[in-house]
């Protein structure tokens, strides 16, 4: 050990008649400590929303998506084949996307509608597996009912079978037992007050015309799932039919909106969009999720930067403890400066003295603050205790994950900023005169 750090640490061991300055020592160690821990909770939770959120949206929304500037694709087949033929795709398919209006017996919302194929949906998003009651298998079947009592946002029925017990009474007109299914998201089942196995109205602007003018087209489905993405904007706002229920419904014979795309590396989503852009050429063109989300995860990336600014003034705010506790030892050890310099000691040896008992403040604090910070976002990650209303935030929970760099980007920042905070108490150590220290003594 050299000297410099031996006397350093003898420094921080205080005197009875130094207490106030060895107060003052915790209290820096304390500031330092508290603003380390803040950053890695407020760094951590930003981290988590960020995941979480691009979890939930590409738990619902394909990786790339194909479209035709002619307004539908025709050969989807076709192109499905050579699209996955293209390196890092896992699988592709064809999905349908308007705009309706859905009618219960108690209220009426707007939603985006999206026709899927059961099967290939599973292949390309998580949608199969944010399913709650009933089933995207049961779209495929005509008149299908439910029966049971379920849970969740509730269920009348729960179970299908491929008839429906009210026409054997003669009760219900033929027609209904070719009701189509529908899939709807639990916010969206509570706006309408509807559950699982009840009827509801699909009403499109764009329908038949008529001598009266253009009537809007109306057709019952059967709701045969709910599902529950943990966001509201899909929860609220989105509904799943078959391929062909949506081909019939807004008459596209056998065209479909576009094509959705799996791949093995999220993040390669951009150059494998470009690829496909390439083979396929005009009229064809592509869109990723970051592209699609771009906006949503610029906002967060800024945020989560301007929050690791705002936090880090709780560090600078220790670093000025820091910088009078070291004045303090100055003027306290003016007469031991004093005597090092007549001993031989230079004015670098007494900088460092300084300079090593300020990094070890920081260093402390930091690593108290790590500790902390560390096991407040294991408890906010076991328990939930924090809950977020999902109507606003978009999420029903604060998530956190920790990175192991930004715990290094917080840690060195926090030293770097203890030992700027050494660099003017320390000059002005080893600029003292000896003899005027001891001239009095």
């Amino acid at each position: 050990m050299s000297y410099e750090l031996f006397i350093s640490l003898r420094y921080l061991k205080a005197k009875r008649k130094q207490a106030f300055i060895s107060l003052i020592t915790w209290i820096s160690i304390g500031g330092v400590a508290v603003g380390v821990t803040a950053l890695i909770v407020v760094i951590s939770v930003m981290s988590g929303m960020q995941e979480d959120l691009r979890n939930k949206i590409l738990g619902t929304n394909s990786h790339v998506v194909v479209l035709s500037n002619e307004g539908g694709i025709t050969n989807h087949q076709e192109i499905i084949k050579k699209i996955e033929g293209v390196e890092h795709v896992v699988s592709a398919a064809p999905f349908i996307f308007n705009q309706v209006m859905l009618t219960s017996h108690s209220s009426v919302s707007g939603v985006a509608i999206r026709g899927i194929d059961p099967d290939m949906e599973s292949k390309v998003t998580e949608l199969s597996k944010r399913i709650k009651e009933g089933g995207l298998k049961f779209l495929k079947g005509q008149g299908s009912r439910v029966k049971g009592q379920g849970s969740g946002v509730g269920s009348r029925e729960s179970g299908v079978e491929n008839s429906d017990p009210e026409s054997s009474s003669g009760q219900t007109p033929n027609s209904e037992l070719q009701l189509e299914g529908i899939v709807i998201g639990k916010d969206l089942a509570r706006n309408l007050a509807v559950f699982l196995g009840d009827k509801v109205d699909v009403v499109s602007p764009f329908g038949r015309v008529t001598p009266m003018g253009t009537a809007p087209k109306v057709e019952k489905f059967r709701v045969v799932g709910i599902f529950d993405t943990g966001m509201y904007e899909y929860d609220a706002n989105l509904a799943l039919i078959s391929i062909p229920a949506a081909q019939r419904f807004f008459s596209m014979g056998e065209t479909v909106t576009g094509i959705e795309i799996k791949v093995d590396d999220i993040y390669l989503a951009d150059s494998v969009a470009d690829k496909i852009h390439s083979m396929l050429g005009f009229p064809f063109w592509t869109r990723d999720w970051m592209e699609m989300n771009k906006n949503l995860f610029s906002a967060l990336k800024l945020e989560k930067f301007g929050m690791f600014v705002i936090l880090t003034l709780i560090i600078v705010v220790a670093a000025f403890n820091i910088i009078g506790t070291l004045i303090m030892m100055v003027m306290e050890k003016g007469r031991d400066i004093a005597i090092l310099k007549s001993m031989g000691a230079t004015e670098r040896s007494i900088m460092k003295i300084f300079m090593m008992e300020g990094l070890i403040i920081g260093v402390a604090g930091t690593i108290i603050g790590c500790i902390g910070g560390y096991a407040l976002c294991e408890l906010l990650d076991t328990y939930h205790f924090i809950k977020l209303p999902s109507d606003v935030y978009q999420l029903d929970t604060l998530p956190v994950k920790m990175n192991s760099l930004d715990f290094l980007y917080i840690s060195l920042s926090a030293i770097v900023i203890s030992f700027l905070a050494t660099l003017y108490p320390s000059w002005n150590a080893s600029r003292l005169d000896p003899v005027e220290a001891l001239r009095y003594e």
